[in-house]
């Protein structure tokens, strides 16, 4: 079993009315099955309405199964004798920032979690000081939050939950609200920590170009997992993804375009470099004399 086990997992959400009476029913997750390792980075696509956030809410007991099982580390959720360790083997990062941080100086910040865990004075700054390098963000720990850009403000969100030492980061959506480059720091930033520090990294997202370093991608809709592998494995079926209400990396539709039109590419190209070494010496051969040029 690994760190994260979900059987058979259904999640309704349902409407009343004043008297309690069910209104409506809707099927969030239908008979999900899916497991995590430690130490592995996940991440999970899907359109809105996919059930993905759902998912990410059972994760650490925000939301128990309306049928079903969801296990951390092999402990139930609906364990509520766990659901404190559960927390801390889990720790959760949501898409705005300022929904999490809650100290006037980032270091107070980062140090929150851990106060409130019990962790003596000493072990708390010490967990601080890690946490802040880990993200990069030592130099901005006595800064107002209210100062830093949307970008640093998830990195120092993010350090607040590695404060409290989990095993395992669940993001949801972390970049949604962010410009491109905030995305990019936060990004790297947890592929760093997922190599140096070992984190196992659930990600969801619904950005196709942060989930192509992943380990394994998970495509989910209607709530059920329909697509599951690597990105190379996922990002070749462009029809399929299509197909479930998602694009792809943008230098990928550019490939499966140009392999439409008769130029003899492989599926899955991920990056603009890969596509470059293809389509180089095709072009030597056709146009010799262009390409010198360019080189």
């Amino acid at each position: 079993m690994g760190i994260i086990k979900a059987s058979k997992l259904i999640y309704d959400y349902i409407r009343r009315d004043e008297e309690q009476h069910v209104e409506e029913v809707n099927r969030a997750i239908d008979g999900l099955d899916l497991d995590i390792q430690a130490g592995d980075f996940v991440a999970i696509l899907g359109h809105n309405g996919s059930g993905k956030s759902t998912f990410a809410k059972q994760i650490n007991g925000i939301l128990l199964p309306t049928e079903g099982t969801v296990w951390i580390s092999g402990m139930k959720t609906t364990d509520e004798s766990h659901i404190w360790d559960i927390r801390k083997t889990a720790g959760m990062v949501f898409q705005n920032p300022d929904n999490q941080i809650i100290g006037n100086v980032v270091e107070e910040d980062v140090g929150f979690g851990p106060e409130n865990l019990g962790v003596p004075t000493d072990e708390i700054w010490r967990r601080v000081d890690e946490s802040l390098e880990a993200v990069g963000m030592t130099a901005y720990r006595m800064k107002s939050p209210n100062k830093l850009s949307g970008g640093q403000k998830q990195r120092v969100a993010i350090a607040g939950v590695m404060a409290m030492r989990p095993q395992c980061v669940v993001l949801d959506e972390p970049t949604a609200m962010l410009d491109p480059n905030g995305r990019k720091e936060v990004i790297r930033t947890l592929h760093e920590l997922n190599r140096r520090e070992k984190i196992t990294v659930l990600l969801i997202t619904h950005y196709m170009e942060e989930v192509i370093e992943a380990g394994r991608v998970i495509v989910m809709d209607d709530g059920k997992v329909v697509m599951d592998g690597t990105p190379r494995e996922i990002f070749s079926q462009v029809e399929k993804l299509k197909a479930c209400r998602l694009d792809v990396p943008q230098v990928t539709e550019l490939a499966y375009e140009l392999k439409k039109g008769g130029v003899s590419l492989p599926d899955g190209i991920l990056t603009m470099e890969e596509l470059m070494q293809h389509l180089l010496p095709l072009m030597q051969k056709q146009f010799p004399e262009t390409v010198t040029v360019l080189e």
